[in-house]
């Protein structure tokens, strides 16, 4: 037997038997990979290639199969999937460019790799960033000025034409949308990136297609084999059952959470829109086929794949079919397939959902960066609100994770702001969730008398008052509505300190297009009849030469915006642990001003303190005196030095929405 097969056996019988403590578990799981061996030739590698994939299957099959044992272990064909599945991967590994499958070895080397100081993030649609993919090449020397390192690209496959989610319904995984190019242009994007040192991200739509995909097609024309890859059913009665425990997603849209398909009758099951079928994942060929697209989309050059709408992809029956435990086993069982065949390749967490449950997602196994909503939230509710308690309470202890996972923050995205805090946390502090959320809507929308936001409301449900909030960053932080020098000052400041957060706190911060150039809000969507019914579009401008200009003329607010954010930048890029690291959340002692602390293995200090009001503040007094050997401290923002023998009890003053990053010098 090969040494690579040899290998294989070993650890697989090893980890099986150790994670489900049962020998009799690892024998019939080694009787199918023997079977599996013997099948796809796998004692016979042709090449190095190969026998990595082999050295990765002994390493990861046990993890693979008892996550699908599972899920599918009833089935009395499961081995027989087991084998399907393997073929699947290993025609995935065969096909990955070199230039990939070196990468694949030099992040098994270097798992964290996200987690480094250089890493920053943008996120665009391709149409409206460069019109198209050919595009979008040329602006990588834009993307290298700003200094980003990892490029997130909304969904570009071909969709619906008209309303698609902004691309989120996905008629083929397979295929660019026309309007943007071909599969060899991305591929052609991803090299380029590549030699950029910028990551690729792009979105990965796996909890349900759009009703015109090929599976949809053939469901709907009664083929039983494709009807089983969605929830389809021929009256109300199951529909009605699982509604009694479902939320609306998107009640302005259509209410619940089934649409009746005109040719047949019949009800499927659709989350979100309604031209957006729910995938069947008690299914596992459903589960396989979509392993072969996710993998194509890891060999078209993915070094990171979105897990879009990830908390969605079980259904239980008298639950709220969110956050199942199946769920959970199906990622990780996803994350596996990527390991196996595509491991440089790392998953995020698309979970807007309660705090408790985003943090389930975020494990070495199941997704290894996930999008942060708490903070992205709170930072927007305490720019409202003037104070910081529900901010600092909640990350107290809801910013810890894995330390092999990183966060990806956002001061806003593509879509709305959801205000996603926890009930508990806020009672603690004598604030009714409820009315808060009332408060918050009325602020970014304008309709309140403390407000500087000019923003829109979002899918409002009339059942209990709910929405959510749209508006680009400069618009909501108050740069439209400004009309005199202070105004526009304060709102250049609010602007500077969103990002100086996200950019400091440790994890990937992540910019949206547009929002370093402080664009304000696109009312233009109202005029598209695709686009009127969805607010988002709002916050999704055309990044246009002018405003590339604008932001490089000088006394303007946007060039103030982008200068600002480019010295930021700077000086994250400049200092390590602002990305390796450790977070911990200070009081500050106001309850204006956010603080915490980074601290790294070299036994690097850095502390940040914010200012979210438009008054002086003075503040962290504790924090910059309690560090044992701590002589001064220096303000990365400012080059301000602070003698620690000279700072008064009462703190360190902080001007209207200043932010100090302080650096201690022993």
């Amino acid at each position: 037997m090969p040494p690579y097969v040899s290998k294989l056996f070993t650890a697989v019988t090893f980890e099986l038997s150790v994670s489900t403590n049962n020998m009799n578990s690892a024998y019939e799981s080694r009787a199918c990979l023997t079977n599996i061996v013997d099948t796809l030739s796998l004692n016979k590698p042709a090449s190095s290639s190969d026998a990595d994939f082999i050295l990765r299957l002994g390493e990861h099959f046990a993890q693979l199969y008892s996550c699908l044992q599972d899920v599918y272990g009833h089935l009395p064909d499961f081995n027989d999937g087991m084998s399907a599945l393997v073929s699947v991967l290993k025609d995935a590994s065969a096909e990955r460019h070199a230039r990939l499958q070196l990468k694949d070895r030099a992040r098994q080397e270097s798992p964290t790799w996200h987690q480094s100081e250089q890493m920053l993030g943008m996120a665009c649609y391709v149409d409206l960033m460069a019109g198209d993919l050919k595009g979008l090449i040329k602006k990588v020397p834009y993307f290298s000025d700003l200094g980003i390192t990892y490029l997130h690209l909304m969904p570009l496959y071909k969709s619906p034409e008209g309303d698609s989610d902004g691309g989120y319904a996905v008629s083929d995984y397979r295929t660019v949308n026309p309007a943007l190019g071909t599969m060899d242009d991305l591929r052609a994007l991803a090299a380029e990136l590549d030699k950029a040192g910028i990551n690729l991200v792009l979105d990965f739509v796996f909890n349900h297609t759009a009703d015109d995909h090929a599976w949809a097609k053939a469901a709907r024309s009664g083929d039983p084999v494709y009807r089983d890859f969605y929830y389809i059913y021929d009256d109300r009665s199951t529909p009605d059952a699982y509604e009694r425990t479902l939320r609306e997603i998107f009640p302005q849209v259509r209410r619940g959470s089934f649409t009746q398909i005109k040719e047949t009758g019949q009800w499927v099951w659709t989350t979100f829109n309604s031209f957006q079928w729910d995938l069947n994942y008690s299914n596992p060929a459903v589960f396989r086929a979509i392993v072969g697209d996710m993998l194509y989309l890891a060999n078209a050059g993915a070094d990171c794949l979105r897990l879009d709408a990830l908390a969605f992809i079980w259904k239980d029956m008298g639950t709220d079919c969110e956050n199942r435990p199946r769920a959970h086993r199906l990622i990780q069982a996803f994350n596996a397939c990527l390991q196996i065949a595509a491991p440089s390749t790392v998953f995020k967490s698309e979970a807007i959902v309660h705090p408790d449950y985003v943090v389930q997602y975020i494990d070495p196994k199941e997704c290894q960066l996930s999008y942060n909503p708490l903070l992205m939230a709170l930072l927007w509710e305490s720019l409202a609100t003037r104070q910081t308690k529900l901010l600092t309470k909640s990350l107290s202890h809801r910013y810890q994770i894995h330390g092999d996972c990183s966060w990806v923050n956002y001061v806003r995205c593509h879509d709305d702001i959801g205000w996603t805090f926890d009930d508990g946390d806020a009672a603690e502090l004598g604030i009714n969730g409820y009315d808060h959320r009332l408060f918050l809507n009325k602020f970014y929308t304008g309709d309140h008398e403390s407000s500087f936001a000019e923003g829109l409301g979002f899918q409002f449900n009339p059942d209990n008052g709910d929405c959510r909030v749209c508006g680009s960053l400069a618009s909501l932080a108050g740069l439209e509505a400004a009309r005199e020098p202070h105004g526009i000052d304060l709102a250049i400041g609010r602007i500077l300190l969103l990002h100086s957060v996200i950019l400091s706190i440790g994890g990937v911060p992540l910019l949206y297009a547009g929002d370093e150039l402080a664009m304000l809000n696109d009312y233009s969507f109202r005029d598209d009849p695709h686009k009127a019914h969805d607010e988002r579009w709002v916050n999704r401008p055309q990044i246009t030469d002018e405003a590339v200009v604008l932001a490089q003329t000088k006394d303007t607010p946007q060039y103030a915006v982008n200068q600002g954010l480019r010295h930021l930048i700077a000086m994250r890029k400049a200092h390590p642990l602002l990305g390796e690291g450790s977070t911990q959340i200070l009081e500050s002692g106001s309850e204006h001003v956010f603080a915490y602390a980074r601290h790294n293995g070299a036994e690097q200090l850095f502390v940040a303190l914010c200012n979210f009001s438009e008054h002086v503040q003075v503040a962290g007094s504790y924090n910059v005196t309690r560090w044992d050997g701590v002589k001064q401290w220096r303000n990365l923002v400012d080059g301000a030095v602070y003698p620690v023998a000279n700072i008064p009890p009462s703190g360190i003053p902080l001007g209207p929405y200043q932010h100090a990053w302080l650096l201690a010098e022993y």
